[in-house]
């Protein structure tokens, strides 16, 4: 059984990835500061050798080659590593603390960044491996409010591709989901009017779901995608076609 990290696995759109990745037999460690009552049931509706828990602050970028080492010594190698984790705080740019942008570059930029680093090698050493790096459309499309945020993702998106070239001639593939507004708690403060212009805008005239998302990153695990690398894979029911 292939094991495979996701970052950011307790709740939401990190949650709905665990699930489905669990669901087609990987063995799924969530990375999360601490559990919630959605990641407990799941794990217990399935096998608890397929999905695993796995307490770390992200933000503690001292502390992750530690706790890389740590579970590769319990779980063995690591086939894949989903870098889903991140915080998104909106509002105007000239009004963010300094701290809030710290924040966010340490949590969406340098600790993916980071983790992807002592990931990678035990994909060389195993000679394969999947990196699913989870942007966001805010990372090539422009949004009022997300500047920072959308700053970070477009980091992760040239990351991912400069990544693919480095390390793709071990079999090791990196690609990078965009999501579009999703149908998590994160979008549940969208109302009236808010909500109905963005599934106005979208050509599918919707909200894509976590599920949508979750299984294009099973598809990007999967044999079925060895020969797709440095891609950006946009999941936004349309939003920017």
């Amino acid at each position: 059984m292939r094991t495979v990290i996701v970052t950011g696995g307790s709740r939401g759109l990190g949650l709905a990835i665990a699930r489905t990745l669990a669901a087609a037999d990987y063995q799924v460690i969530c990375i999360a500061r601490r559990e919630s009552e959605t990641l407990v049931a799941a794990m217990q509706a399935l096998d608890r050798d397929r999905l695993r828990f796995q307490p770390f602050d992200l933000a503690d970028i001292a502390g992750i080659p530690h706790m890389v080492k740590g579970l590769r010594r319990a779980f063995g190698p690591i086939y894949g590593l989903i870098n889903n984790a991140a915080v998104g705080t909106t509002g105007a740019f000239t009004l963010f603390h300094d701290t809030h942008i710290e924040q966010m570059i340490r949590l969406n930029v340098t600790s993916p960044l980071v983790l992807t680093k002592y990931v990678v090698r035990s994909m060389l050493s195993e000679g394969c491996g999947r990196i699913v790096n989870i942007a966001s459309i805010a990372g090539f499309t422009g949004f009022k409010g997300l500047s920072a945020y959308g700053a970070t993702k477009a980091s992760l998106i040239g990351f991912t591709r400069s990544l693919a070239r480095e390390v793709g001639g071990r079999n090791i593939t990196v690609n990078a989901i965009a999501p579009g507004f999703v149908e998590t708690d994160m979008t549940n403060c969208l109302r009236g009017e808010q909500r109905d212009q963005i599934i106005r805008r979208s050509a599918l005239h919707r909200l894509a779901e976590a599920d949508d998302v979750a299984g294009a990153v099973a598809f990007l695990l999967s044999d079925k995608a060895r020969n797709v690398t440095g891609t950006v894979l946009t999941v936004d029911a349309g939003s920017v076609a």
